[in-house]
């Protein structure tokens, strides 16, 4: 059964979040982010951290616009989505999220090592396509058979 994909990003600023997480219905979503390793861009020099404690908790439609709107750096970005109403708490292994409401998780590594988790059969086939189109890179399905992470965080 697919869990979800995998894929490598270009190590560079840009708003990839954003282009990632754009088949995802975000105003369905309320999002719990941990505050990881990753920075707003400005005049092409890296500034504030991209996910302050206040965006902890942010409704799906505020997230998506700025994450679309802004130019970031990511070198570790950790990202869970729930329901809109649902109480927002860390996931930290696949059973955990199973057995949760949380309905996807985001990870990104060393800037570049994409990973998502997601309930939503429909949505992994898009956000694989969308990984696609955009050039991304080793693009793989991540199933029960070759799971190997442990943990569903960056660290």
């Amino acid at each position: 059964m697919k869990r979800g994909i995998s894929f490598e990003i270009p190590n560079k600023y840009g708003n990839f979040l954003g282009k990632i997480l754009k088949p995802i219905e975000m105003s369905k979503l309320n999002w719990h982010v941990e505050n990881v390793e990753s920075y707003l861009v400005v005049k092409d020099q890296l500034a504030d951290e991209l996910f302050p404690q206040q965006l902890n908790g942010m409704a799906g439609m505020g997230l998506r616009d700025y994450l679309e709107n802004n130019t970031y750096y990511l070198i570790f970005a950790d990202l869970k989505a729930f329901p809109s109403g649902e109480s927002l708490r860390n996931v930290e292994t696949y059973e955990e999220f199973v057995n949760s409401k949380c309905q996807l998780v985001l990870l990104i590594v060393d800037s570049a090592y994409v990973t998502i988790y997601c309930k939503e059969k429909e949505d992994i086939e898009s956000l694989y396509q969308n990984a696609k189109s955009l050039g991304f890179e080793n693009i793989q399905y991540i199933t029960d058979d070759h799971d190997t992470r442990t943990r569903l965080s960056v660290w």
